[in-house]
């Protein structure tokens, strides 16, 4: 199985490892490197896997030897320093996109540090670029969701040089902004959530966190999606089991604790990589005016995709979802300008409504000078 030790900690009087586990998918010379989100686990992010691969077969096979492990100098190089491609990387320069998804500290096959203390957003960014070291990836693509991608902030703030670009799904700010929208209905969630002790009881607070109800309530096949993903959800926190008490403690820590200072966003605009914003405008857990808010102060270089979805918007609409995700890896090839990324809003039906208003007051405004001059 595919491990990668990212860290140490100290257990009482001797020093515990920290693994990850991680799967690889695809094989080529772009890389994309899938952070996922509070209580996730690396199969989360299918429809991206197959999205971006167009295969769930795992590259390593699950069985294939793990990469040579890093030296002690290597593993304590700062962040900053420059990462030394492998030869497999040097190779392997074929058109197609080399996927890796990986469980963070805390939840799945990965270590699950004993205190809340050995979780942060900080500490868990640089998990991944120890891993993205390990595989000797130089840059990735880096896509985060939710947590996932308040880690991936703080991996581009702290190694800006090894991001390709960067897509941030239904993210928040951290802290307070990790707040639901207060109404009846999360309230009854929030209570039935943490009273979930079986899978079977995980499963239906989850798919209505993660899903619209019109969604849920599609007809697929003669059932309800919501009876289809039932049963998905059950069998996949089966296999993983239930996250432990410390490791979603640890990682509710990293949230509550997060966030990204003016600095920080002024070393991700300058590195001049571009960065999307893509959110389901009806989530209810990370609520969609943070993420126009953070889109906003990363201008010129990103780009808010508004989509009718909720916190799993690349579940409930994979398709848009992963075609803003092929746009931003086919601009970053393009090099195209963060001001022309910026000023191209896709998906985002309010957004392209503001559009054609103007272009029709645009319109109306040459109409009238034209019969001015008449």
């Amino acid at each position: 199985m595919p491990y990668c030790e990212v860290d140490r900690y100290q257990a009482g009087d001797k020093w515990e490892g920290v693994r990850l586990f991680y799967r690889r998918y695809g094989r080529g010379a772009t890389k994309v490197l899938l952070v996922i989100g509070l209580a996730g686990t690396h199969d989360s992010w299918g429809p991206q896997i197959r999205g971006l691969t167009g295969s769930m077969e795992p590259a390593d096979g699950g069985d294939e030897p793990e990469p040579a492990a890093r030296t002690d100098e290597e593993a304590g190089a700062p962040a900053d320093a420059p990462a030394t491609a492998t030869a497999t990387e040097e190779e392997d320069v074929g058109e197609g996109i080399e996927v890796c998804c990986f469980d963070n500290r805390g939840v799945g096959r990965s270590t699950i540090p004993p205190h809340k203390s050995y979780y942060s957003t900080s500490i868990m960014a640089r998990d991944a670029l120890a891993l993205m070291d390990h595989l000797g990836w130089k840059k990735a693509h880096v896509f985060g969701h939710s947590m996932g991608a308040m880690i991936s902030c703080k991996l581009a703030a702290l190694a800006p040089h090894r991001l390709s670009s960067l897509a941030l799904l239904n993210v928040t700010g951290g802290g307070m902004e990790c707040f639901p929208k207060v109404d009846a209905q999360m309230l009854s969630l929030a209570f039935r959530f943490l009273r979930a002790r079986t899978p079977e009881q995980r499963a239906l607070v989850d798919l209505e966190t993660h899903y619209t109800k019109e969604y849920l309530d599609e007809e697929v096949e003669s059932c309800t999606r919501r009876a289809i993903l039932y049963k998905e959800y059950v069998k996949g926190i089966s296999s993983s089991g239930m996250q432990s008490n410390c490791g979603f403690e640890g990682q509710i820590n990293a949230c509550w604790t997060h966030k990204v200072t003016t600095k920080e966003l002024d070393t991700i605009r300058a590195a001049g990589f571009l960065v999307s914003v893509i959110h389901g405008r009806h989530d209810i857990i990370a609520q969609v005016c943070h993420a126009r808010r953070l889109a906003q102060r990363l201008l010129p270089v990103a780009r808010m995709v508004d989509l009718h979805g909720a916190h799993l918007v690349s579940h409930e609409r994979p398709q848009e979802v992963n075609n803003a995700l092929m746009d931003l890896i086919k601009a970053t090839k393009s090099a195209t300008a963060p001001h022309e990324w910026s000023s191209q809003p896709e998906n985002t039906s309010g957004m392209l409504n503001n559009r054609l208003l103007n272009a029709a007051k645009f319109f109306g405004r040459l109409c009238w000078k034209a019969h001015l001059l008449r």
